[in-house]
């Protein structure tokens, strides 16, 4: 039979594939919908087999709040042009999306949600096939708390979450706190959910220094609990100084809204190098 542009449009829109895909497809399985789907779908599959050594170092990085819940998604790519794609982002946003409603509790179930009765995976698989370059979902984080936050830098490469131990915080505020992830990078709320591991090799650091400077063996404990403190300061949130107000604490700052007012958690997800 004929294959009609309206065919090839019928099935660009269940696909997202290329017109030329689409045809092909379409001539392949003698005008057969569910065949033509099912052909570009093995091409999507057999060209991400072909590319699965390569690196996807780029892509689109989303974050949203549905209530009391907070996700990020990172889809990655092999190149910013695929990245900025207005399908690649919308593809991301969907995936987003899904997370949002159906909360999943890890990637790996995230990438078995349906979407129009295709799976997170097939999605991506299929766009492996129009795009001809590796994808991966690269990422997803995701946190609870009685406020949320999600703040996405411009260019779609860093996006953050917050969580806040009271309902109803500030907009503005809230947004301050995602903002603050995303420029000062801290590992962890406090010092007391610092990993261990993360704290130990900071005072070894410390005190391999001091003993490379000569210090005397009595006082390196000391240097080194001195050190950890300053990475405190520098890498906690709550104890870092204010990106608006250098002069005081992110903590400092809660509390001028309100003296219980805290942060619960936070994730941060970059395709960039910190």
């Amino acid at each position: 039979m004929a294959v009609t542009m309206a065919d090839i449009t019928h099935l660009r829109k269940m696909t997202g594939a290329g017109m030329m895909d689409c045809k092909n497809a379409l001539n392949e399985s003698e005008g057969n919908y569910e065949k033509a789907v099912e052909i570009i779908r093995k091409k999507g599959q057999a060209v991400a087999a072909k590319r699965e050594d390569r690196e996807a170092s780029e892509g689109c990085v989303l974050a949203a709040i549905n209530g009391d819940f907070a996700a990020i998604v990172a889809l990655k790519c092999e190149t910013d042009f695929v990245a900025k794609g207005p399908e690649f982002i919308a593809l991301s946003k969907s995936i987003l999306d899904a997370a949002l409603a159906n909360k999943p509790a890890d990637l790996e179930t995230l990438l078995t949600l349906k979407i129009d009765g295709r799976s997170v995976s097939e999605l991506i698989t299929d766009r492996i096939g129009v795009t001809g370059e590796k994808m991966e979902l690269g990422a997803y984080e995701y946190l609870t708390a009685p406020t949320t936050i999600a703040y996405i830098h411009p260019g779609n490469k860093l996006a953050t979450i917050a969580g806040f131990n009271q309902a109803g915080v500030e907009l503005q505020v809230a947004k301050d706190i995602a903002m603050q992830v995303a420029a000062m990078n801290p590992v962890s709320v406090d010092k007391d959910t610092v990993p261990a591991t993360i704290a130990e090799r900071e005072k070894k650091i410390a005190r391999e220094k001091a003993i490379e400077q000569g210090k005397p063996e009595n006082i390196l404990d000391r240097i080194a609990e001195g050190a950890l403190n300053k990475y405190y300061q520098e890498f906690t949130l709550l104890s870092q100084g204010f990106v608006k107000d250098s002069k005081i604490t992110i903590k400092d700052y809660l509390q001028k809204q309100n003296k219980d007012l805290t942060v619960t958690g936070f994730k941060r997800v970059t395709l960039n190098e910190d």
